[in-house]
């Protein structure tokens, strides 16, 4: 499958690698985003530089949240594909400033649906996260779980989300796939999270904060991994019969939520000697509690989005992170 697709937070790292993959498969790809300055905003212009190298991609500055901003866009581009990634991100940076998480997270992606209601593309896919599975002890997760406790602003807003889109889809037949990421990491990753600041603490000879003592699991994901999920996805969209009994296809919409993850939890610890071996260098660990909004582990069953489209490729956590360090390098020279 290809056409014409508007990926919303194309500078941004997921973004990114989804529009080069998919730019890469032969779509047109207009990208929107708002270049705003949560991280270092020369980190989003390298991107969008490579991005627009490519003669069938264009780029769109502006504010998801200013009111029919995304529907003059996709009234002009009309794309068969819509998938909404822009969002103001972070656990920990939604305790100190929840406002803006309702401009970008609420807001914005009301803007989306309704850019998607008034120009129904063929498929609307939207980013949601493993957070929204909250303070469920039940691994792995599993769609159909209920998420209905989460544990950060952050997370309350993508479940917000999900349910805002489900309205959308039932009212207006626009068939819809929420994806749920699990701790994504690679290159040209953000610089808030932990992949990129124990990269730099560790090559700086600097000590690193390790939480809840370092008794955590994560469903590390490679980025070029999800992309792969999230393309062959645009080829799915929800219909009516579910593909098995843990399909979340919703009884009243074209509407289902999808996992996006390795589907094997990896120890914290583990994770930080992939980081030592690669840079050649010994953490200096400061073990620290957990933090308000943290959860201790996550891990995605990965049997729907296996029968969706597929075994998704799953890269070892020593590799991802080497191939990072590899480009952390040559990026801080830059």
């Amino acid at each position: 499958m290809t056409g014409k697709v508007l990926i919303t937070g194309a500078a941004g790292f997921i973004g990114f690698h989804l529009a080069r993959r998919m730019l890469a498969g032969g779509w047109q790809v207009t990208g929107f985003d708002g270049m705003t300055a949560y991280y270092d905003p020369a980190l989003k212009q390298a991107r969008l530089d490579i991005l627009r190298d490519d003669p069938q991609f264009s780029f769109h500055q502006g504010m998801l949240e200013d009111e029919g901003r995304l529907t003059a866009l996709v009234d002009a581009v009309r794309p068969d594909v819509i998938i909404h990634l822009a969002a103001q991100a972070g656990v920990r940076y939604s305790i100190d400033a929840p406002r803006s998480y309702v401009q970008s997270n609420l807001i914005g992606t009301h803007e989306v649906l309704e850019a998607a209601r008034a120009h129904p593309p063929r498929h609307l896919l939207m980013a949601s996260t493993s957070s929204a599975y909250g303070a469920n002890t039940k691994m792995p997760y599993s769609e159909t779980d209920r998420a209905t406790h989460p544990m950060s602003f952050y997370a309350a807003t993508k479940i917000a989300n999900e349910a805002m889109a489900h309205s959308y889809a039932h009212l207006f037949g626009v068939p819809t796939t929420m994806f749920r990421f699990f701790t994504v990491y690679g290159t040209w990753g953000r610089p808030d999270m932990a992949l990129f600041k124990f990269t730099k603490a560790i090559l700086n000879g600097e000590p690193i904060d390790v939480y809840n003592h370092g008794n955590m699991q994560r469903d590390f994901t490679y980025v070029e991994d999800l992309v792969e999920g999230i393309t062959r996805l645009t080829a799915t969209p929800p219909g009516s019969s579910p593909v098995g009994a843990m399909d979340s296809l919703s009884p009243v919409a074209p509407f289902r939520v999808v996992n996006i993850g390795n589907g094997a939890p990896v120890q914290l610890t583990d994770f930080i000697a992939a980081i030592e071996a690669a840079t050649g260098r010994t953490a200096t660990r400061n073990l620290m509690p957990m933090q308000p909004g943290d959860v201790p582990a996550t891990w995605a069953d990965a049997a729907l989005i296996t029968a969706l489209v597929g075994p998704l490729p799953r890269t070892d956590i020593r590799d991802g992170v080497a191939r990072f360090v590899e480009w952390y390098r040559g990026w801080n020279r830059s």
